[in-house]
C-alpha cells in the first residue's frame, strides 16, 4: 500500500517522524463487543495491517500545542497532526508501528459488501507516559458504517390527510409567523446529504403547491445517486420556508478511506465558514454510539460547538430502527439482542438537537388533533432515542427522569414532528406523488420552523437560536404560553411514551407560534444558561 504524506491542517500543524527515546511501554488494552465485534467478525481477517497511514484520533486535556504527546509519537516512527484551538489531534502512521506503539493488533479485513479496511479488535488504552498528555483514545478502523435515515417503504399515492404546505403550517401552528412576513427570506438551510435530486422534481412540488420554484445551492457536487431522501427532505423545508436559501452539501467524501469523523469535522467547519448563521438538518448517520467511543466524535462536536457560536442550530433525525440503530443491516449478521439497542452516534451529540418521529393526526381544516409515537412493529420500524452510551447528561437535561438511565447520561430525542408515512406530508419523487416518512422527515421540518422562529426573534430584537437545546428545556420546564405538545402515547421496540419528558419523542412536538413567542421573552429577560 502506498504511503500517504500526512496532510498540513493550518500553518500550525505539526508533523512528527522519529528520533526520540521510546519512553514508557502502553498499559493493557481490552477487546471491543457489541456492533464493532460484530463487524468484524462478519468481515474475512487478512492478516496484519499493510495500510501506510492508519490513524487514531487522541482527545487532549485542553486546546494546548500536545508537546508531549509529538514527541512519543515521534519516537515510535509516528506522527501527530493538530490545529491550535483544538482539544484532540490525530496519531498518524503506518499500521505496524500503530500497532507496536499501542500494543494492539491492527489487522485488514474484508467486509461483508467486499470493502476492505484496517481495524483493531482491541480498544488501546493511554500509555502510562501520556496519561497527564492525554485524556482518551479513540478506536483504530478505517470503516465506518453509515445510513440514510429512511424507512424502507415509502407508500405511493398520498392517502386522505396527506399534509400540503398549508397543512404542515397549521398542523404546527406556523401560519401565524408566515401571516407575518416570516418565510424564510434571507435565511439558509443546509442539508448534509448522501443521495442527490432531480431538478424537475423540485419544480412539480412547487408548481402542483402554489409555492415559487427554487434550485438549491450544491457544494461539493450532486451525488450520483437518489433515494429520494434529499428530495423530500428539500420539499419538506420549501413547503415551510419557501423563500429560504437551501444547500445541499455532499458528505460522501467523509465514508472514502480513514477518518470519517475528522473528515465530518471539517465539514461542518467549511460549512460554518461559507454560511454562518444558517441553520442544519441531518437525515443521514455514521454509525451508533456503541461502534465508536466520545473520543472519536470530538473533531465532529468541536466543529458543531464553533458553528452554533455564529447563531447555527442542528437538527439530526434519531433513526427509523425504533431505537435499534445498532442492528448491523447489510453490515454484519447477529441474532437481535440487545447490542443492537443504541443511539446514532452523530445525534446523540449533546449540543445536537435530536429529532424524533410521531404519527399526526389532523382535522378537516389541517388543524392539530393528537400525536402519538410512531412505530410499525410488523416492519420493525419506528422512531428511535435512548440512553447515550457515549455523554453525561447535559446540564439541561439534568431534572428529567428515565427508569433506564442509571448513571445520567445525555438522553436522547429532544423533540419530535410527524414521520409516520401513513400521515406524513406530500413531495414529489420520480414525478410521481408520495408520503414523506421517518425521522428523516421530521429533522428537516423542525430546521424549518427555526428559521421561521429566527426570523421572528430577529424581526423583534431578538437574536438567532444558536445551540436550540437549552432553550427547549427552558421553556419546556415552564413558560408563559405552551410550547409543545406532549406525545404520551405509544412507543418503540425498548421504550414507552409517557406524561412529559420520553425516551421515544422527548420534550413532544412543536406549537410553533407559542414557543417562538416563549423564546422571544426568555431573551429579552437575558437570564444566563
Amino acid at each position: 500500500m502506498r504511503r500517504r504524506l500526512p496532510a498540513l491542517i493550518g500553518a500550525s500543524a505539526i508533523i512528527v517522524a522519529s528520533g526520540l527515546s521510546a519512553g514508557c511501554a502502553p498499559t493493557s488494552s481490552a477487546v471491543i463487543k457489541g456492533p464493532f465485534a460484530a463487524l468484524l467478525a462478519s468481515s474475512t481477517d487478512l492478516g496484519p495491517s499493510r495500510a501506510g497511514d492508519a490513524q487514531l484520533t487522541v482527545s487532549l486535556p485542553d486546546a494546548t500545542r500536545p508537546v508531549a504527546l509529538t514527541a512519543w509519537a515521534g519516537a515510535r516512527e509516528l506522527w501527530v497532526r493538530w490545529r491550535p484551538g483544538n482539544a484532540w489531534a490525530i496519531v498518524e502512521g503506518a499500521a505496524y508501528h500503530m500497532a507496536r506503539a499501542f500494543d494492539v493488533p491492527v489487522n485488514d479485513y474484508r467486509g461483508r459488501k467486499g470493502q476492505v479496511f484496517y481495524a483493531s479488535p482491541e480498544q488501546p488504552s493511554v500509555p502510562a507516559s501520556l496519561h497527564d498528555a492525554v485524556t482518551g483514545l479513540g478506536r483504530i478502523i478505517s470503516y465506518t458504517p453509515h445510513r440514510t435515515k429512511q424507512p424502507d417503504n415509502l407508500p405511493l399515492d398520498v392517502p386522505k390527510g396527506g399534509l400540503t404546505p398549508g397543512g404542515l403550517l397549521d398542523a404546527y401552528n406556523a401560519t401565524p409567523l408566515a401571516k407575518e412576513g416570516h418565510t424564510g427570506k434571507g435565511e439558509t438551510i443546509v442539508f448534509f446529504a448522501f443521495d442527490g435530486f432531480d431538478q424537475r422534481d423540485l419544480d412539480k412540488f412547487a408548481d402542483t403547491s402554489g409555492l415559487p420554484r427554487f434550485t438549491p445551492e450544491v457544494i461539493g457536487g450532486i451525488p450520483d445517486e437518489a433515494h429520494g431522501e434529499t428530495t423530500m427532505d428539500l420539499q419538506v423545508v420549501h413547503a415551510i420556508a419557501p423563500d429560504a436559501h437551501l444547500v445541499v452539501v455532499n458528505a460522501l467524501p467523509t465514508l472514502v478511506a480513514d477518518g470519517a469523523y475528522e473528515k465530518i469535522g471539517e465539514m461542518f467547519s467549511d460549512t460554518d465558514r461559507q454560511f454562518p448563521g444558517a441553520v442544519w438538518s441531518l437525515s443521514i448517520g455514521w454509525s451508533c454510539d456503541s461502534f465508536v467511543n466520545a473520543t472519536d466524535l470530538a473533531p465532529v462536536e468541536s466543529a458543531l460547538v464553533r458553528a452554533q457560536a455564529h447563531g447555527t442550530s442542528a437538527f439530526d433525525a434519531t433513526g427509523d430502527n425504533a431505537s435499534l440503530e445498532c442492528k448491523g443491516a447489510d453490515e454484519w449478521s447477529s441474532p437481535p439482542g440487545p447490542d443492537d439497542v443504541g443511539l446514532d452516534a452523530i445525534s446523540s451529540l449533546p449540543t445536537m438537537t435530536a429529532v424524533g418521529a410521531t404519527t399526526l393526526s389532523t382535522g378537516p381544516r389541517g388543524q392539530w388533533l393528537a400525536e402519538y409515537a410512531w412505530f410499525d412493529s410488523p416492519l420493525s420500524q419506528g422512531t428511535s432515542g435512548g440512553v447515550s452510551q457515549l455523554f453525561a447528561r447535559p446540564k439541561w437535561q439534568q431534572k428529567l427522569t428515565a427508569d433506564r438511565d442509571t448513571d445520567r447520561r445525555r438522553l436522547s430525542p429532544d423533540v419530535a414532528a410527524v414521520g409516520d408515512p401513513l400521515t406524513g406530508v406530500r413531495f414529489i419523487y420520480s414525478q410521481n406523488e408520495y408520503v414523506g416518512a421517518g425521522t428523516s422527515q421530521a429533522a428537516p421540518i423542525w430546521a424549518a420552523l427555526t428559521v421561521l422562529m429566527n426570523q421572528y426573534l430577529t424581526a423583534n430584537g431578538g437574536r438567532q437560536l444558536g445551540n436550540i437545546n437549552p432553550l427547549l428545556y427552558r421553556v419546556a420546564a415552564g413558560a408563559d404560553l405552551p410550547g409543545f405538545r406532549d406525545v404520551s402515547l405509544g412507543g418503540n421496540a425498548v421504550d414507552l411514551s409517557r406524561p412529559g419528558y420520553d425516551l421515544v419523542t422527548g420534550l413532544g412536538t412543536p406549537n410553533t407560534y407559542n414557543l417562538a413567542r416563549n423564546l422571544l421573552e426568555i431573551q429579552s429577560r437575558a437570564v444566563p444558561e
